[in-house]
């Protein structure tokens, strides 16, 4: 029989599978509704996890509005990256690659940032994690590389893989900018404001998509869609991730997000019918093993130099 004790330090584990099988049902579910506007989409989610949101953060958002006011310039940062314009590019890439190619580059995320850290920060690595941080991009450039559907440009390249790329690059200006800015903000009260820079953002993006037109003629299961990007990947998640990250640490619950793919590719192939190929297998592992070199191994972080 499981002990308490033993419970209490599984939490966390069980808490970050289950944010991975959300964040994996945000890829899928995004590639079901491939057929509305991405901006569209983007919009319902943001606006739904508002009103989420509203009752829990808005006493922290009251008493915080002097320090939003005061940072406002990281504020609209952490806003229009993470909440608003990172989620609205996967939506959009959704539209011409697979969910398995989404979630195999999204998986890229720690490598990037690190890569970034090291270019932009100084940070230092030793041989074994610039042989994970080539695995990782090797993994990535097969995936691209293969091609896939009508929509594929000159040589083979998927527009939609492109666009991933881009939204990696975004959710890796958030992470620096939540490194360097998110613990002077409330936790609920920065989430709320966030998300209403974000809906005020993306609206009138989403008008010019003809959002005005689409939303009336919502089915009942593009609803639900909705619904779910609003309450699970935008508000469950978050919160989920952010109390294992207190009780494990940056490092062990980002190894997590390597199985993302994983996830994704069963999703899509016993939800979506999606056809896995190959070269998903093999990208897909490939990247998880070069993740997994770059940043589970702490110990072989050198620091930099005085």
């Amino acid at each position: 029989m499981i002990s308490l004790h033993t419970l209490h330090a599984l939490r966390p584990h069980l808490f970050l599978l289950l944010v991975v099988a959300i964040f994996s049902g945000n890829i899928l579910v995004g590639k079901a509704l491939a057929e509305l506007p991405p901006f569209t989409v983007s919009l319902g989610r943001v606006a739904i996890a508002l009103a989420i949101m509203l009752p829990l953060g808005w006493y922290q958002a009251r008493q915080g509005w002097p320090l939003f006011r005061r940072h406002w310039r990281p504020l609209l940062g952490l806003a229009l990256t993470g909440v608003a314009f990172f989620n609205a590019l996967i939506y959009a890439s959704l539209s011409y690659t697979s969910a398995t190619n989404v979630a195999i580059l999204e998986s890229l995320i720690p490598v990037v940032t690190l890569l970034l850290s090291v270019l932009f920060l100084g940070e230092r690595f030793r041989p074994l994690q610039w042989a994970g941080v080539a695995l990782s991009l090797a993994g990535a450039v097969a995936v691209i590389l293969a091609g896939q559907g009508p929509e594929a440009l000159a040589g083979g390249i998927n527009p939609g893989d492109l666009i991933m790329l881009l939204a990696v690059l975004i959710w890796v200006g958030y992470s620096f900018l939540v490194r360097e800015h998110m613990a002077r903000f409330p936790r609920y009260g920065s989430l709320l404001v966030m998300l209403a820079i974000a809906n005020l953002a993306l609206a009138p993006i989403a008008l010019l998509e003809g959002a005005w037109q689409v939303v009336p003629g919502l089915t009942a299961r593009q609803w639900a869609g909705l619904a779910y990007l609003g309450i699970f990947p935008s508000v469950v998640a978050l919160l989920l991730y952010n109390g294992a990250l207190a009780e494990i640490g940056p490092t062990r619950a980002a190894v997590y997000l390597n199985l993302l793919p994983v996830f994704t590719m069963l999703g899509a192939w016993w939800l979506l019918g999606d056809q896995i190929l190959t070269v998903q297998v093999v990208a897909s592992l490939v990247v998880i093993v070069g993740v997994w070199f770059t940043i589970a191994p702490a110990s072989l972080v050198s620091r930099p130099r005085a």
